[in-house]
């Protein structure tokens, strides 16, 4: 079992796509990934940046451009899909818009700013026979394919506590909408990586019934939190510990996943993004995804500070192009999306929970 859905069946010529932004995440994560995938191409890309666009044109020949997404959605009827990669505070509109327009979605994370946002779209889909789905793309990171095999297999016996640390060392600000103060933008670490680690947090362990979290704001000039922590209690007694932060000038593990029969590290992140933002591409003859021997992960028990214990497990490849697969796959037979709005709204339901748990200092029960 390794954790990716079922991709097989599909056929027939590629599903247009419509991609709204061309920022990081549209540039380098959803653009490559659609024009990589076989049963889909990349049509249209929304951008009224003259630069943007020119690279559009350079990096993806086939596609046109149109400033706005009203030119977009003029065109509905050629489409069949609308991918949505631009800031978060415009998530739920587009995607309610496309709905609306007829037109299956895929929302870059978070869906939403709340649980009711994102179930209230799962609804108008649903209403309409309509695919929405959530880009959690690091569902496929290699480490986290890793874990979920291990935890499936029993190989660590009973699961006692998962941690898992998304850390940066960017001691200055970035700038920019992901990292403002204003709370209609839905900046900071809480959304962005909490977005991520809870998704997988309750992709391996399932409903969470209490959250504890603690929000910073650590570096001059910064304006939404930049050093968080989230503590969650599951249904089935796992305590996950997740770690988020722009300040960690020495990095923890990725992960650290402890068992009644044994333990699992893993240092290192998933090499997929950095070879996205290189240029580099999974439509190619190199492997995808693939790590060296020296940053695999150990398995098994041990005290030693300075081997870690256990053995060297190798990492299972990471595999973004299998979410776009899936999604297409989910359009030609109408099956379940990679990621549904209300796994969506669960994670979101965490998050608010952190919040308001971080900004009240006590522990928050769902």
């Amino acid at each position: 079992m390794d954790g990716s859905p079922d991709t097989s069946g599909t056929s027939g010529p590629p599903l247009r796509v419509g991609l709204i932004g061309y920022g990081v995440a549209g540039s380098f994560f959803h653009a490559p990934l659609i024009a990589a995938s076989e049963d889909l191409a990349l049509d249209t890309v929304v951008t009224a940046d003259p630069e943007r666009q020119r690279k559009v044109l350079a990096e993806h020949p086939g596609a046109r451009t149109v400033p706005g997404t009203d030119e977009l959605f003029a065109r509905a009827d050629e489409l069949d899909l609308i991918v949505v990669a631009s800031p978060n505070r415009t998530h739920v509109p587009l995607a309610r818009r496309a709905l609306e327009a007829g037109l299956p979605v895929v929302v870059d994370k978070p869906l939403a700013a709340t649980a009711a946002e994102a179930e209230e779209l799962g609804a108008l889909a649903e209403e309409r026979g309509l695919l929405l789905s959530v880009f959690q793309n690091r569902r496929w990171d290699n480490d986290f394919r890793t874990v979920q095999d291990i935890v499936a297999d029993g190989t660590l016996g009973r699961v006692l506590r998962f941690e898992s640390r998304f850390e940066r060392w960017r001691p200055q600000p970035k700038g920019g909408w992901r990292e403002s103060g204003d709370p209609a933008e839905l900046g900071g670490l809480l959304y962005d990586l909490g977005s991520h680690l809870v998704d997988q947090a309750l992709t391996l362990f399932g409903p969470a019934v209490t959250v504890y979290a603690e929000a910073d704001v650590r570096r001059p000039g910064a304006e939404t939190d930049d050093d968080t922590f989230i503590a969650l209690r599951h249904a089935n007694g796992v305590r996950s510990h997740l770690w988020m932060s722009a300040t960690a000038a020495q990095l923890g593990p990725r992960f650290r996943v402890l068992g009644s029969d044994g333990g699992y590290v893993k240092y290192g992140l998933d090499p997929q993004e950095g070879a996205l933002r290189e240029g580099l591409r999974p439509d190619t003859d190199t492997p995808w995804g693939v790590e060296p021997r020296s940053i695999w992960g150990r398995l098994g028990e041990g005290e030693s500070p300075l081997t870690g214990g256990g053995e060297p497990l190798p990492t299972l490849p990471g595999d973004y192009p299998a979410y776009y697969a899936a999604v297409a796959a989910a359009l030609r037979d109408g099956g379940r999306p990679p990621v549904t709005a209300t796994e969506a709204a669960a994670a979101l339901r965490v998050l608010e929970a952190a919040r308001t748990s971080a900004a009240e200092d006590r522990t928050i029960t769902l």
